[in-house]
């Protein structure tokens, strides 16, 4: 990896989604203990990145931070996890529906062009690819509100659920249904039909939540789909 501070930027993302990964999937249990300097050697990083990635962790739920103690994994229950997913809807219905009132010619057309490059990687059958992608995809669904505060909000709730949204798309066939719900919302917003990019937006959330629900229980039996199971 690159020095400096992008190299040390990269490095804290790459530590972040891997202990995301590996506690969401229970490789890392509730409970255990998230030594610094283990980390750092195990990644072979210095305990600055480490101690940054903890952190975001922390803000997603996923650690809990002691003081002057090692931190913590803390998977939220069930009823968290429903309450978040709850909030995600409601804030993404209510983006999809304001952007199909609102959103510029320019807009849609980069929406559409996202649109179809989330096709192209269900294709290739990449999960970490399209999951990327598709932060840019719900970002340009906000930023067509054209209400700030809105966005800022439904970023912020979604930076919350992030790991959680993530893990699901190692679902075996979830990407192709996560395009189609998609093209549902896209074509809604596309034709300026408020009610149907709401509806189509809060059903998709919805699938998402259930989509987590699988995997996390397909892991923690040891039953987890490989990405490679992946349909177009």
């Amino acid at each position: 990896m690159p020095d400096g501070e992008g190299g040390a930027t990269t490095r804290t993302e790459a530590l972040r989604l891997q202990l995301a990964d590996e506690i969401v999937s229970g490789e890392l249990a509730p409970g255990q203990a998230l030594d610094e300097q283990e980390l750092a050697r195990r990644f072979g990083v210095s305990r600055t990145p480490v101690r940054e990635a903890i952190r975001q962790l922390a803000a997603s739920g996923l650690v809990e931070v002691r003081p002057h103690r090692s931190a913590l994994v803390a998977l939220p229950n069930p009823r968290e996890l429903h309450d978040m997913f709850e909030a995600m809807a409601e804030l993404e219905a209510l983006c999809a529906g304001l952007s199909a009132a609102a959103m510029s010619v320019a807009e849609r057309r980069e929406l559409e062009a996202l649109h179809q490059q989330l096709r192209g990687l269900v294709h290739r059958g990449d999960p970490m690819a399209y999951h990327q992608c598709n932060e840019a995809f719900h970002a340009a669904i906000y930023a067509g509100t054209q209400n700030g505060y809105l966005a800022e909000m439904t970023l912020m709730t979604r930076r919350r659920v992030a790991p959680f949204r993530r893990a699901q798309f190692r679902t075996a066939g979830r990407l192709g249904v996560s395009w189609q719900e998609h093209d549902l919302i896209v074509q809604a917003i596309l034709r300026g039909d408020r009610q149907a990019a709401t509806e189509a937006m809060r059903a998709h959330i919805g699938s998402v939540r259930d989509a987590f629900s699988s995997y996390s229980s397909a892991a923690g039996t040891g039953k987890a789909a490989a990405p490679a199971g992946l349909e177009p």
